[in-house]
């Protein structure tokens, strides 16, 4: 007789587990029953993601009132899976109030994932499609390495590049109505060094 079939944990069972991770590791539910660890982000990517929110301060509703509710890292729910996208947020129109609860249940109506060499596989093989399938209308995807915001819109649960912009470009990005000066995104490349003699 083979050994009787693994019992997947359950999504409870992985949120302790996650909970019971040292202050130095994050974690996600990716797949039912898996949990993807990450070290906290280089210095690259958490530049991008700290620009990226002081850039759309223009649109928080903590700043104006109305607007859009914007969160680092916050912990939510899609079925059985968790996730922690870079940033969040939510059309105050549709959440009055801050979202509340751990982990987060309410869908975001926008996220952004800024990639890293470790995780960018699967933020755009897992998550991306899965944001679709959960009804996130918006998401963007900072790439730190080469200087680069992608912009994707949802259409019948499927993700559909509207626009891109990097390296000095101050555009302005959908869902927010602002511009955004890209530059600060960025840590400067060094120059090349001269060939030697």
């Amino acid at each position: 007789m083979g050994d009787p079939a693994r019992k997947i944990p359950t999504f409870e069972e992985l949120l302790a587990e996650i909970d019971r991770l040292p202050e130095y590791l994050s974690g996600e539910i990716i797949e039912p029953g898996v949990i993807r660890t990450m070290s906290r982000p280089d210095a690259p990517h958490r530049r991008a993601a700290r620009e990226c929110q002081w850039a759309l301060r223009g649109a928080s509703a903590d700043v104006t009132g109305s607007g859009w509710w914007i969160e680092q890292e916050p912990a939510v729910r899609f079925g059985e899976r968790l996730f922690n996208p870079d940033l969040a947020g939510w059309r105050v129109e549709r959440c009055p109030d801050p979202p509340h609860g751990y982990p987060i249940t309410l869908t975001p109506d926008w996220v952004c994932e800024v990639l890293s060499p470790s995780t960018a596989r699967d933020d755009r093989k897992i998550k991306l499609p899965h944001y679709a399938r959960s009804g996130v209308e918006w998401v963007w995807l900072i790439d730190p390495e080469i200087h680069l915001v992608e912009v994707f819109r949802a259409e019948r649960q499927q993700l559909w590049l509207v626009t891109s912009a990097g390296e000095e470009e101050t555009p302005r990005l959908p869902p927010f109505d602002l511009e955004i000066n890209l530059v600060s995104f960025w840590i400067p490349r060094k120059p090349a060094e001269p060939p030697s003699p």
